[in-house]
C-alpha cells in the first residue's frame, strides 16, 4: 500500500513564505510525475504544479514565480516552496503521484495521478 503524506503546512501572513513536503511511504513505486494540487472550500480541486522524474516542471499561471517544486528521488520525496504568498492561495494542498506511466500532456488533470495524500491546510491570512 504507497501513502503519500504531506507536511509543512499552516498559517502565515500575506508576503509569507512556506515549504510543504511529501513523503512517499509502502511499496515505492517508480513514479514519472509528482504534483500539487489545491483546493479551496467551494471550489474544484486544481492544479498547482508538477515535477517529473527527470526534473522538468510546470505550474499555474496563479502561481508562477512564487512557487517552486522539486523532488529528491532518491527519498521519493517532493517539497513546494511558496514565497510571496496571498489570501487566494488558501487552501488545502494534495500531493499526488502517478503509476509510472502518464504521459506529459495530461500533466494539468487529476485523473492522471493514481496515489493521493490526505491534504494539509494552508491559511493566508493577517
Amino acid at each position: 500500500q504507497v501513502e503519500l503524506v504531506e507536511s509543512g503546512g499552516g498559517l502565515v501572513q500575506p508576503g509569507g513564505s512556506l515549504r510543504l513536503s511529501c513523503a512517499t511511504s509502502g511499496a515505492t513505486p517508480t513514479t514519472r510525475l509528482m504534483a500539487w494540487f489545491r483546493q479551496a472550500p467551494g471550489r474544484e480541486r486544481e492544479f498547482v504544479a508538477c515535477i517529473r522524474r527527470d526534473r522538468a516542471t510546470s505550474y499555474a499561471d496563479s502561481v508562477k514565480g512564487r512557487f517552486t517544486i522539486s523532488r529528491d528521488n532518491a527519498k521519493n520525496t517532493i517539497y513546494l516552496q511558496m514565497d510571496t504568498l496571498k489570501p487566494e492561495d488558501t487552501a488545502s494542498y494534495y500531493c499526488a503521484a502517478d503509476n509510472g506511466r502518464s504521459i506529459w500532456s495530461s500533466r494539468y488533470t487529476a485523473s492522471t495521478y493514481y496515489y493521493w495524500g490526505q491534504g494539509i491546510q494552508v491559511t493566508v491570512s493577517s
